[in-house]
C-alpha cells in the first residue's frame, strides 16, 4: 500500500514537468473589413495574417492592409530571446501555390534599410524560428525530464 501512495504522489507531481503555460492571443474585435487609425483618416481594408513561432503572442493577426512585417511582429509582442532574426520565412499564398519568402531582420537591425522589410499580404503566415541553442535548450530539458522519471522508477522498485 505504502508504495502505491508513494508511486501515485511521485506520478503526480512529475505531471509538473510537463505542464504549459497558458498563452492566448487576441485581437482587435473591432470592423474586420475597415480601419480608420490612419494619418489621414481614410478608411483601409484590414487583412489576416498569421504569426508562428518565437514571438510573446503568436497567432492570428487582423491588420490593415499596408502592415509590414516590423509593426506584425511588434503587435504579437515581439520577438523572444530565442527567435533567430537572421530567418525569418513568410509563407504568402499565391495562385501557383505557396511563395516562401525569406526576411534579414537582423540586417534590418544593422543598417536601418527599410526595404529589407517587406508589406504584408492577405493570408501571410510568419514564421519566426528559434536559435541553436533553443533547439539544445529543449532537448537538454527534455533528457533532464527522462532522468528523473528514471530515477522515480528506480526509487521506486528500490523500496523495501
Amino acid at each position: 500500500m505504502r508504495k502505491l501512495f508513494i508511486t501515485m504522489l511521485l506520478l503526480l507531481l512529475i505531471a509538473v514537468l510537463w505542464s504549459q503555460e497558458g498563452t492566448t492571443s487576441s485581437y482587435n474585435t473591432g470592423s474586420v473589413y475597415l480601419y480608420s487609425g490612419t494619418l489621414t483618416g481614410a478608411e483601409q481594408l484590414k487583412i489576416k495574417t498569421y504569426i508562428w513561432g518565437q514571438v510573446r503572442n503568436p497567432g492570428l493577426y487582423i491588420v490593415p492592409d499596408n502592415t509590414d512585417l516590423l509593426t506584425l511582429i511588434s503587435s504579437a509582442g515581439g520577438p523572444t530571446e530565442n527567435a533567430k532574426l537572421s530567418k525569418i520565412r513568410i509563407i504568402r499564398p499565391t495562385t501557383e501555390g505557396n511563395k516562401i519568402i525569406w526576411v534579414k531582420l537582423k540586417e534590418y537591425m544593422q543598417t536601418g534599410n527599410s526595404d529589407l522589410i517587406p508589406i504584408l499580404q492577405p493570408g501571410d503566415t510568419i514564421i519566426v524560428s528559434g536559435t541553436i541553442y533553443y533547439a539544445f535548450r529543449k532537448a537538454a530539458n527534455f533528457l533532464s525530464n527522462v532522468a528523473i522519471m528514471l530515477s522515480v522508477y528506480s526509487a521506486i522498485t528500490n523500496i523495501k
